[in-house]
């Protein structure tokens, strides 16, 4: 089990990492990191022995977050086109586009891969009910929307009531083709 103040710490260090990338780029110094959530810099290298480790388990945890929303959407009883919603309204306040642009190079540790994958997969069932019961539009595969999705929420700035979410949204909706 770990220590309670082991775990503060960690967590310290991630919001602080997040605040900080978000601020001032993919460049901070993890020494910039350290003082900034007022550790010394051993305890955040006993954490994350290097920038990947830290930014895969940012990635991650907001990856399992996603996936774990994604499964509840996929249990409620809800229409599926309102299930597709929710998780966009999920996905505005999380760190993807950070994610997408720290992680990106070298390429993401296998598992973090296999996290992306499940939570496609997962996406593209919920587009395939919304399909299926008629509110998301059929002459694009489930995939292409996930592709769409992926857009969307993986942008700086990404809300769900933003112009091209809606644009994007209402796209996607049955009925609201051109």
């Amino acid at each position: 089990m770990v220590r309670a103040d082991a775990r503060r710490n960690r967590e310290r260090i991630t919001t602080t990492a997040l605040d900080l990338f978000a601020e001032r780029g993919p460049g901070v110094s993890m020494e910039d990191i350290a003082r900034a959530a007022g550790l010394g810099v051993g305890t955040l290298y006993r954490h994350f022995p290097d920038r990947l480790a830290l930014v895969t388990d940012i990635a991650n945890t907001a990856l399992y977050g996603l996936r774990d929303h994604a499964l509840a959407q996929l249990a409620a009883d809800i229409s599926r086109w309102e299930a597709l919603l929710r998780v966009v309204r999920h996905c505005a306040g999380q760190p993807f586009a950070l994610i997408t642009s720290l992680v990106g190079t070298p390429p993401a540790p296998p598992s973090t891969q296999e996290l992306v994958r499940e939570v496609n997969v997962l996406l593209a069932e919920i587009v395939k009910q919304a399909q299926e019961e008629g509110t998301l539009r059929r002459d694009i595969t489930p995939e292409q929307v996930v592709g769409l999705l992926n857009v969307m929420v993986c942008r700086p700035g990404a809300q769900p009531d933003d112009p091209l979410s809606t644009v994007m949204l209402d796209g996607l909706k049955a009925g609201r083709t051109a």
